[in-house]
Protein backbone atom coordinates (compact mmCIF):
# COMPACT_ATOMS: atom_id res chain seq x y z
CA UNK A 1 0.00 0.00 0.00
CA UNK A 2 1.06 3.57 -0.81
CA UNK A 3 2.30 6.04 2.30
CA UNK A 4 -0.04 8.63 2.80
CA UNK A 5 2.37 11.71 2.31
CA UNK A 6 1.42 14.98 2.31
CA UNK A 7 4.79 16.94 1.23
CA UNK A 8 5.23 15.29 -1.87
CA UNK A 9 1.62 14.15 -3.09
CA UNK A 10 -0.81 17.21 -2.17
CA UNK A 11 -4.25 15.09 -3.89
CA UNK A 12 -3.54 11.94 -2.86
CA UNK A 13 -3.59 10.66 0.60
CA UNK A 14 -3.26 6.58 0.49
CA UNK A 15 -2.01 3.99 3.34
CA UNK A 16 0.93 1.84 4.04
CA UNK A 17 1.24 -0.70 6.43
CA UNK A 18 4.97 -1.29 5.57
CA UNK A 19 7.04 2.11 4.50
CA UNK A 20 6.18 3.98 7.69
CA UNK A 21 5.73 3.94 11.53
CA UNK A 22 2.96 5.77 13.23
CA UNK A 23 3.93 8.28 15.98
CA UNK A 24 0.30 8.81 16.87
CA UNK A 25 -2.00 6.46 19.06
CA UNK A 26 -5.79 6.04 18.73
CA UNK A 27 -8.15 5.45 20.97
CA UNK A 28 -11.98 5.76 20.19
CA UNK A 29 -15.02 4.77 22.05
CA UNK A 30 -18.66 4.93 21.19
CA UNK A 31 -21.64 5.49 23.52
CA UNK A 32 -24.97 7.21 23.57
CA UNK A 33 -24.58 8.49 19.88
CA UNK A 34 -21.62 10.02 21.22
CA UNK A 35 -18.48 9.02 19.12
CA UNK A 36 -14.80 10.23 20.81
CA UNK A 37 -11.62 10.00 19.78
CA UNK A 38 -8.81 10.66 21.73
CA UNK A 39 -5.16 11.57 19.35
CA UNK A 40 -1.69 11.44 21.60
CA UNK A 41 1.64 11.38 20.24
CA UNK A 42 3.93 8.52 21.84
CA UNK A 43 5.02 10.57 25.00
CA UNK A 44 1.14 11.04 26.23
CA UNK A 45 1.51 14.61 24.52
CA UNK A 46 -1.25 16.30 22.23
CA UNK A 47 -0.19 17.12 18.55
CA UNK A 48 -0.44 19.52 16.76
CA UNK A 49 -2.62 19.05 13.61
CA UNK A 50 -2.01 21.16 10.27
CA UNK A 51 -5.31 22.39 8.20
CA UNK A 52 -6.23 19.86 5.04
CA UNK A 53 -8.79 20.95 2.98
CA UNK A 54 -10.22 23.37 5.31
CA UNK A 55 -10.46 20.78 8.37
CA UNK A 56 -7.61 19.12 10.75
CA UNK A 57 -9.88 16.46 11.15
CA UNK A 58 -11.41 14.17 7.91
CA UNK A 59 -13.60 11.05 9.49
CA UNK A 60 -14.47 8.52 7.49
CA UNK A 61 -16.76 5.33 8.81
CA UNK A 62 -17.56 2.40 6.45
CA UNK A 63 -19.92 -0.18 7.70
CA UNK A 64 -17.97 -4.10 7.32
CA UNK A 65 -20.69 -4.04 4.38
CA UNK A 66 -19.71 -1.33 2.86
CA UNK A 67 -23.31 -0.18 2.51
CA UNK A 68 -23.00 2.28 4.92
CA UNK A 69 -20.61 5.98 4.68
CA UNK A 70 -19.59 8.42 6.41
CA UNK A 71 -17.57 11.56 5.87
CA UNK A 72 -17.38 13.82 8.98
CA UNK A 73 -15.14 16.33 10.57
CA UNK A 74 -15.34 15.70 14.98
CA UNK A 75 -15.60 18.58 17.34
CA UNK A 76 -12.18 19.77 18.44
CA UNK A 77 -12.74 19.43 22.14
CA UNK A 78 -8.68 20.27 23.44
CA UNK A 79 -6.26 18.34 24.64
CA UNK A 80 -6.02 15.96 21.16
CA UNK A 81 -9.92 14.86 21.96
CA UNK A 82 -12.31 15.46 19.23
CA UNK A 83 -16.32 14.39 19.50
CA UNK A 84 -18.79 13.53 16.47
CA UNK A 85 -22.35 13.03 17.65
CA UNK A 86 -23.54 9.99 15.23
CA UNK A 87 -26.81 7.56 15.34
CA UNK A 88 -24.85 4.14 14.41
CA UNK A 89 -26.63 0.95 13.36
CA UNK A 90 -26.03 -2.26 15.31
CA UNK A 91 -23.14 -3.19 13.01
CA UNK A 92 -19.12 -3.59 12.67
CA UNK A 93 -17.79 -0.57 11.18
CA UNK A 94 -14.02 0.92 10.05
CA UNK A 95 -13.04 3.56 11.15
CA UNK A 96 -10.52 5.86 9.06
CA UNK A 97 -8.91 9.06 11.20
CA UNK A 98 -7.56 11.35 8.08
CA UNK A 99 -5.38 13.90 9.94
CA UNK A 100 -2.05 15.41 9.07
CA UNK A 101 -0.03 15.57 12.54
CA UNK A 102 2.87 18.24 12.68
CA UNK A 103 6.63 16.46 12.74
CA UNK A 104 4.93 13.51 13.32
CA UNK A 105 4.77 10.32 11.04
CA UNK A 106 1.12 8.97 10.75
CA UNK A 107 -0.27 6.54 8.49
CA UNK A 108 -3.98 5.73 8.62
CA UNK A 109 -5.40 2.62 9.61
CA UNK A 110 -8.51 0.93 9.53
CA UNK A 111 -9.85 1.03 13.28
CA UNK A 112 -12.41 -1.43 14.54
CA UNK A 113 -15.62 -0.13 15.76
CA UNK A 114 -17.98 -2.40 17.07
CA UNK A 115 -21.74 -1.38 18.09
CA UNK A 116 -23.76 -3.45 19.56
CA UNK A 117 -23.37 -7.49 19.19
CA UNK A 118 -21.83 -7.49 15.36
CA UNK A 119 -18.46 -8.51 16.17
CA UNK A 120 -17.65 -10.57 12.97
CA UNK A 121 -16.61 -9.39 9.38
CA UNK A 122 -19.56 -9.79 7.29
CA UNK A 123 -19.01 -11.71 3.78
CA UNK A 124 -19.03 -8.58 1.43
CA UNK A 125 -20.43 -9.64 -2.13
CA UNK A 126 -20.64 -7.00 -4.27
CA UNK A 127 -20.10 -6.76 -7.99
CA UNK A 128 -18.31 -4.49 -9.97
CA UNK A 129 -20.31 -1.77 -11.75
CA UNK A 130 -20.99 -2.15 -15.48
CA UNK A 131 -22.84 1.23 -16.02
CA UNK A 132 -20.81 4.49 -14.43
CA UNK A 133 -23.63 6.47 -14.16
CA UNK A 134 -25.59 7.45 -11.18
CA UNK A 135 -28.16 9.72 -10.36
CA UNK A 136 -29.42 10.84 -6.96
CA UNK A 137 -32.09 13.55 -6.69
CA UNK A 138 -32.21 14.08 -10.18
CA UNK A 139 -27.97 15.25 -10.70
CA UNK A 140 -26.47 12.49 -12.68
CA UNK A 141 -22.67 12.00 -11.94
CA UNK A 142 -20.68 10.25 -15.29
CA UNK A 143 -17.55 8.61 -14.01
CA UNK A 144 -15.16 8.19 -16.86
CA UNK A 145 -11.67 5.94 -16.24
CA UNK A 146 -8.97 5.84 -18.37
CA UNK A 147 -7.28 2.68 -16.64
CA UNK A 148 -7.87 0.19 -13.71
CA UNK A 149 -4.68 -1.54 -13.87
CA UNK A 150 -2.15 -1.37 -10.76
CA UNK A 151 0.95 0.73 -10.88
CA UNK A 152 -0.25 2.95 -13.23
CA UNK A 153 -1.56 6.39 -13.31
CA UNK A 154 -5.28 6.28 -12.93
CA UNK A 155 -7.68 9.53 -13.92
CA UNK A 156 -11.83 9.75 -12.46
CA UNK A 157 -13.29 12.33 -14.42
CA UNK A 158 -16.53 13.05 -13.50
CA UNK A 159 -19.20 14.31 -15.96
CA UNK A 160 -22.25 16.08 -14.07
CA UNK A 161 -25.76 17.31 -15.30
CA UNK A 162 -29.02 18.79 -13.27
CA UNK A 163 -27.08 21.22 -10.87
CA UNK A 164 -25.07 23.57 -10.07
CA UNK A 165 -21.44 22.18 -7.96
CA UNK A 166 -20.26 24.13 -5.73
CA UNK A 167 -17.07 24.56 -3.80
CA UNK A 168 -16.82 22.20 -1.18
CA UNK A 169 -14.08 22.07 1.66
CA UNK A 170 -11.93 23.85 -1.24
CA UNK A 171 -12.48 22.28 -3.89
CA UNK A 172 -15.38 21.21 -6.34
CA UNK A 173 -14.87 16.91 -5.13
CA UNK A 174 -13.66 14.73 -3.12
CA UNK A 175 -12.97 10.51 -3.86
CA UNK A 176 -13.12 8.38 -1.09
CA UNK A 177 -11.95 4.86 -2.32
CA UNK A 178 -11.33 1.67 -0.24
CA UNK A 179 -10.97 -1.84 -1.40
CA UNK A 180 -13.45 -5.03 -0.37
CA UNK A 181 -11.38 -5.91 2.76
CA UNK A 182 -11.72 -2.48 3.79
CA UNK A 183 -7.34 -2.22 4.04
CA UNK A 184 -6.81 -0.30 1.66
CA UNK A 185 -7.91 3.76 2.06
CA UNK A 186 -7.04 6.68 -0.81
CA UNK A 187 -8.84 9.94 -0.11
CA UNK A 188 -8.19 11.73 -3.43
CA UNK A 189 -8.58 15.86 -4.22
CA UNK A 190 -9.08 17.13 -7.82
CA UNK A 191 -6.07 17.98 -10.11
CA UNK A 192 -7.27 21.70 -9.64
CA UNK A 193 -9.92 23.59 -7.06
CA UNK A 194 -11.85 23.70 -10.41
CA UNK A 195 -11.81 20.65 -11.66
CA UNK A 196 -14.60 17.17 -11.09
CA UNK A 197 -10.37 15.43 -12.50
CA UNK A 198 -8.72 12.91 -9.63
CA UNK A 199 -5.38 11.33 -10.58
CA UNK A 200 -4.53 8.24 -8.19
CA UNK A 201 -2.82 4.63 -8.63
CA UNK A 202 -3.54 1.46 -7.42
CA UNK A 203 -1.14 -1.05 -5.95
CA UNK A 204 -3.29 -3.72 -5.30
CA UNK A 205 -5.53 -5.65 -7.80
CA UNK A 206 -9.58 -6.58 -6.34
CA UNK A 207 -12.64 -4.49 -6.08
CA UNK A 208 -12.92 -1.71 -4.98
CA UNK A 209 -15.68 0.91 -3.40
CA UNK A 210 -15.34 4.77 -4.81
CA UNK A 211 -17.45 7.32 -2.74
CA UNK A 212 -17.62 10.56 -4.81
CA UNK A 213 -18.80 13.62 -3.33
CA UNK A 214 -19.96 16.71 -4.49
CA UNK A 215 -22.14 19.79 -3.33
CA UNK A 216 -25.08 20.84 -4.81
CA UNK A 217 -26.46 24.13 -3.14
CA UNK A 218 -26.34 23.53 0.61
CA UNK A 219 -26.52 19.52 0.37
CA UNK A 220 -23.41 17.34 -0.26
CA UNK A 221 -24.37 14.24 -2.49
CA UNK A 222 -22.69 10.82 -2.60
CA UNK A 223 -22.61 9.01 -5.73
CA UNK A 224 -21.00 5.62 -5.16
CA UNK A 225 -18.80 3.30 -7.67
CA UNK A 226 -17.70 0.06 -7.15
CA UNK A 227 -14.64 -0.47 -9.60
CA UNK A 228 -12.34 -3.69 -10.40
CA UNK A 229 -8.44 -3.31 -10.57
CA UNK A 230 -6.47 -5.87 -12.48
Amino acid sequence: MEHKDYKSSHHNHHIDHHNMKNEVNILISYEGNLLTIDLKDQSGNTPEFELNHEKIFHLIIVSSDLQQYYHLHPVDKGNGIFQQEISLKEDLYKVFVDVNPKNLDYQISPIDLHVGHAHHDKQVAIQPDTHFQKTVDNITVELQIDSLVIHKPTTFTYNITGGKLEPYLGALGHVIIVDKDLKQFIHVHPVADDKTIFHTQFTKPGIYKVWSEFKFGENVQIFPFVIQVS
